[in-house]
């Protein structure tokens, strides 16, 4: 039996369209999918959708605002009933648009990270976790995006530079420098750097210090006294600003950590609509944004406003509605990363999964070193629902079992709803669902049916982009070893980004985006193939060029007159009918047939070497320079002198097998003609 080939295909959001990083990404899996199938190999592609918990709620959520609605007008049920109404209307076109490109998907077997059983191994990894002792819920600060009311992991939130306002308070004896003066009535300790000489006869000492004064009118700003702590902490810059730190735990996720090695309280001053809540006092219903301006005019009238700078400020947003990030205490489900991520930096280190360019390799181990408890919970209604049952608030005693009561067990964690064995009382299940990425991590064996997990699962390589490096690859490679323990592929491929001629972003928004449909429109689908992989080169990055695109509908113009004329030649009433013997081992007549099946020889070999390597685009060069310079310009030429049918075909045939691997559609015209 010919050895199996697998890709799983990263399930692109059910809001997604294709753009030109897709469609690099589809055309790569897409070579190496036909090339392993040429060399007899059983192939097996498999396509999917992701339900994209925040994108997709925000698009009908959208549509909702459109009616005047909201989806808490509808309630829970019914929202959730009209995403899936949006997903079968709208959430399969980017696939479609892959079928465009010549994705030779096994298309009958997409999945969707929503379908019944994947849900169910999703709940059962949770499950397994929480028993296991590695997922646990506890009130931490995390960030908070209040457009879409939900909290996000680290990996899902995006920084902008922007000009800003550096402002230089007075602290008692110390002077410090923030951006976010309408935190400061949510500080509980000031944190030096235990080796900053200038401050550590302070360390260990709790001062009092003159502050605003959130009690009266607004128009009044009046100072008043408070007591705060110094604590050493190596988390503290003593480069930044005055070396000095003013420790918010409940608004910063640095200083929250910082508050937990030092034993301090949470005093949250914003909500989660992005407001000053009643701990701000007189300030409180304001938006951060004017609460700052205000608070910093008023520090100015009492004299504790020293000075202010302009600066460039590192703004943290939302990666999907760009909304500014507020952190906020609250109470979310973790995932405890220090095992799983062991595990995850010994497959790459141990070379039993590499990394393709190595260089990545630093990327992901990094990240590891660094990491933090991933935040699995999110306040959606779109999503995988928590398996997670909580004890209704009041216990209600079955006649006889009263005193059985104290043992009502609080929370049970269960795919079904569970009972409680001491009252009568029901379970209410948790509103939370689960980040959209704990799903993703185990498409490579969720993702296949029971029967494909025993023939598919490993697969042979995952290709991707190196923006998701760690929002999915190293949690499919935990996952994997978690839960099949084994590795879920040998190698990772990491792609190069796509941006425009001038080394920008891709963007709609930013007016720099291309539309891949178009340029499939105006050239064809294989001369965009042609001009994403003539351009790949072992790069970073990737310049987008449209002219690669003309050349590329140039060279599927010339492999069609060549086709023709080979036609025609064939079938010259001077010639003969050629059967596949002659065809396969022809003789030679000139010096010319010699050299063009040694040329042919030597092209095949650096195309299989080529894609072994995962160098795709000198592949491409390599068959363009053979059949346009060698084929077209010398040889065709030269038949039209001295014919020599079974090597101008046999020349065409293996031509058009590598070719097939790079422009599908015209190989294929070809031979259906």
């Amino acid at each position: 039996m010919a050895k199996r080939y697998t890709i799983l295909l990263p399930p692109p959001n059910i809001t997604g369209s294709l753009h030109l990083g897709h469609a690099l990404n589809a055309i790569i899996s897409d070579i190496l999918i036909r090339w392993h199938k040429l060399n007899g190999r059983e192939t097996h592609w498999l396509p999917g959708l992701d339900h994209a918990g925040i994108a997709a709620q925000n698009v009908v959520e959208k549509e909702l605002k459109k009616e005047g609605l909201t989806r808490f007008d509808l309630g829970r049920e019914k929202f959730v009933e009209r995403i899936w109404r949006w997903k079968e209307k709208y959430g399969g076109v980017i696939l479609e648009q892959l079928k465009k490109l010549g994705a030779d998907c096994d298309w009958d077997k997409i999945r969707f990270t929503l379908d019944t059983d994947y849900s169910r191994d999703v709940l059962r990894a949770f499950i397994h976790y929480y028993n296991k002792g590695l997922i646990y819920r506890a009130l931490r600060t995390t960030n908070w995006c209040s457009r879409c009311e939900t909290c996000l992991s680290d990996l899902e939130v995006d920084y902008k530079e922007e000009d800003a306002v550096l402002y230089y308070i007075q602290y008692g004896p110390f002077v410090l420098a923030t951006v976010r003066p309408e935190t400061k009535f949510g500080d509980t300790a000031l944190a030096v750097n235990p080796k900053d000489k200038r401050y550590k006869k302070y360390i260990g000492q709790e001062i009092e210090i003159e502050s605003l004064d959130t009690a009266g009118s607004l128009q009044e700003p009046q100072k008043t006294k408070i007591r705060v702590r110094v604590v050493a902490d190596e988390a503290v810059d003593p480069g930044f600003g005055t070396g000095v730190l003013k420790v918010t735990p409940a608004h910063d996720i640095t200083d929250f950590e910082i508050s937990q090695r030092h034993g301090l309280p949470l005093r949250p001053v914003i909500d989660e609509k992005g407001r000053m809540n009643k701990n701000a006092g007189k300030y409180a219903g304001m938006k951060t944004a004017a609460a700052r301006e205000k608070i910093a005019a008023d520090l100015k009238a009492v004299g504790l406003l020293i000075k202010t700078e302009s600066c460039r400020h590192r703004k943290a947003v939302c990666s999907r509605c760009e909304a500014v990030i507020e952190p906020l205490p609250s109470l979310q489900w973790f995932l405890k990363m220090n095992q799983l991520a062991k595990k995850a930096g010994a497959a790459v280190g141990s070379r039993k999964i590499k990394i393709i360019p190595k260089k990545f390799e630093g990327v992901y181990s990094d990240w590891l070193e660094h990491i933090r408890d991933w935040c699995v919970s999110r306040q959606l209604w779109w999503g995988h629902r928590l398996p997670v049952w909580f004890h209704e608030p009041k216990c209600i005693p079955v006649p006889g079992r009263e005193k059985e009561i104290e043992q009502c067990e609080e929370v049970k964690v269960s795919v079904n709803e569970p009972r409680c064995g001491h009252c009568a009382a029901k379970f209410i299940q948790s509103e939370d669902v689960l980040d959209t990425w704990f799903s993703s991590a185990l498409w490579p064996f969720a993702g296949l049916n029971p029967a494909g997990q025993k023939k598919f699962y490993p697969s042979d390589i995952l290709i991707t982009d190196r923006g998701i490096i760690n929002l999915w690859v190293g949690r499919m490679i935990f996952s994997g070893l978690e839960f099949k323990k084994k590795i879920p592929f040998p190698s990772v491929l990491i792609h190069p980004t796509v941006l425009t001629k001038e080394g920008r972003r891709m963007s709609k928004s930013l007016g720099t985006g291309v539309d891949p449909l178009m340029l499939i429109e105006k050239y064809g689908a294989d001369a965009l193939r042609f001009g994403l992989i003539w351009q790949y080169m072992g790069n970073q990055d990737m310049r987008w060029d449209e002219t690669a695109a003309l050349a590329g509908r140039k060279f599927v113009n010339k492999i069609r007159n060549a086709a023709v004329f080979v036609k025609q030649r064939l079938q010259n009433p001077e010639s003969k009918i050629l059967n596949s013997k002659q065809i396969k081992n022809p003789k030679f007549k000139t010096a010319a047939d010699k050299k063009i099946l040694t040329e042919l020889k030597k092209t095949k070999g650096a195309v299989e070497k080529y894609l072994k390597n995962f160098q795709f685009g000198q592949a491409l060069h390599a068959l363009y320079d053979f059949f346009w310079h060698n084929y077209c310009d010398v040889y065709i030429e030269e038949s039209k002198k001295n014919l020599n049918q079974p090597i101008l075909k046999l020349a065409l045939d293996e031509s058009l097998k590598m070719i097939r691997l790079f422009l599908p559609f015209i190989a294929e015209e070809i031979a259906n003609d």
